[in-house]
């Protein structure tokens, strides 16, 4: 389950570079999973555009963000480079992670089944939740200041 003070649900994925990322080995650093439904699309672009712009703020607070989509690693690769993103994008490919953070959309668009909620969640750096946000509307984006004040109340 993903709630505020339980561990976190541990993944292994790859990343756009093709690199597997442990979410095990972050462990002394907070971090931030940001799960969106899909690259390319309106709302998701905003949202990561939204956290590029805003890095130094992340980075500042020995937080690691990661995005992460059910799309492929050369989806991933391809939208992360032409949004400039400077954070890794993961794939869930099989929606293990998304499944496991209680961030899976059954029904989705042309009938698409089976992609992330908007979701986010702060982890810090034991590897306990802090903050979880599970979007029910596609639409709405993260309390991207709920995110910072608790990024900033783990330092």
């Amino acid at each position: 389950m993903s709630k505020v003070g339980q561990p976190a649900p541990v993944f292994s994925l790859f990343d756009s570079e093709k690199n597997k990322v442990n979410l095990a080995d972050q462990k002394g650093k907070n971090v931030v999973l940001l799960f969106f439904p899909q690259a390319f699309t309106g709302v998701c672009t905003t949202e990561l555009c939204t956290v590029r712009d805003s890095i130094s703020q992340y980075n500042n607070t020995n937080a690691q963000v990661y995005g992460i989509s059910v799309d492929s690693v050369f989806t991933l690769a391809k939208f992360k480079e032409e949004q400039q993103l400077n954070f890794p994008l993961l794939s869930d490919f099989n929606k293990e992670a998304s499944a496991s953070y209680d961030s899976l959309i059954q029904d989705f668009v042309f009938d698409m089944k089976g992609v992330s909620k908007r979701a986010a969640f702060v982890i810090d750096k034991e590897g306990i939740i802090q903050y979880a946000e599970i979007l029910e509307k596609v639409t709405d984006l993260p309390d991207f200041n709920a995110i910072q004040e608790t990024l900033a109340r783990l330092n």
